[in-house]
């Protein structure tokens, strides 16, 4: 019990820098929202001052206002997710459960475009996307997204498929029931906390991609990401204004990750121990 007690406060205690050490940006980064750009800018660090909401103000109702940003970031990664595992479902499924032919090419595929270098297929996509008259729009924006969501999200969700004891699936078979009818009302019922999580994973991969809104986007479809350089310039930078631009953007993610906390522990953890599932 003595060799317990010290070993648990030592847990305690790196836990609590390892928090300190992650939670440390963010709550600087609401400090600096509240201050003005006097405050921000003062050496050294002010703590105590006087909080201003004109920040908060000015990225949401003026002239720099990220509102039609936030427009944009839903649209793009709404769609882009429902379009996502629309696909990813089926396929994930085809690959965990069923014998064709290039079954091990596919599958080494999924997971081959896991590895490629994003920077590597910016001028790809991009000449792509002029070609076809897709940049600086929604869907060209969207499609982009997709080929590199959709991979991911196979690749997460066949480990749930596989998990997925063959024997319920192949009763359902023998009463009749179809391939379709067994999928819809026997598998899927049992993988729901893996598409909910991988649900999660893909919006939020969408949600926080800026490279390729900042190259393919423009005028017209500017995600937030991008949206919020339009505080830093050669003259200078809106600190406070960035920094509540920042949290206003980082709103809608830390919604979504405090209510779906438990999912995403799941899918941080899916494949650690596998059920009765085989190939």
């Amino acid at each position: 019990m003595k060799q317990t007690i010290p070993r648990q406060l030592m847990l305690f205690a790196a836990a609590g820098l390892l928090l300190t050490v992650w939670a440390f940006p963010v709550l600087w980064g609401v400090l600096t929202s509240f201050k003005t750009e006097r405050d921000v800018l003062a050496y050294p660090p002010v703590w105590i001052f006087t909080p201003t909401l004109d920040n908060y103000r000015a990225v949401l109702s003026g002239a720099d206002s990220i509102l039609p940003n936030l427009w944009s970031s839903i649209v793009v990664s709404s769609t882009a997710t429902l379009l996502t595992m629309l696909f990813s479902v089926p396929a994930a499924y085809a690959i965990a459960r069923l014998k064709y032919p290039g079954k091990q090419t596919s599958g080494f595929y999924v997971l081959v475009t896991q590895m490629l270098p994003p920077v590597g297929l910016v001028i790809p996509y991009y000449l792509v996307l002029q070609r076809i008259g897709g940049l600086d729009t929604y869907s060209g924006l969207i499609l982009i997204f997709l080929t590199f969501s959709l991979p991911f999200a196979i690749w997460l969700m066949v480990s749930y498929f596989e998990d997925i004891p063959l024997e319920m699936e192949e009763a359902a078979l023998l009463d009749r029931a179809g391939r379709l009818r067994a999928l819809w009302y026997v598998i899927l019922p049992q993988v729901r906390g893996g598409i909910a999580v991988t649900t999660i994973f893909v919006f939020l991969n969408s949600w926080n991609e800026f490279m390729f809104s900042v190259l393919l986007g423009g005028n017209r479809v500017r995600p937030v990401t991008v949206a919020m350089f339009n505080f830093i310039s050669v003259e200078q930078t809106q600190w406070a204004r960035l920094a509540a631009a920042a949290i206003v953007a980082m709103a809608p993610v830390i919604i979504i990750g405090l209510a779906a906390q438990r999912h995403i522990v799941k899918g941080l953890t899916v494949g650690a121990v596998k059920g009765g599932g085989r190939r």
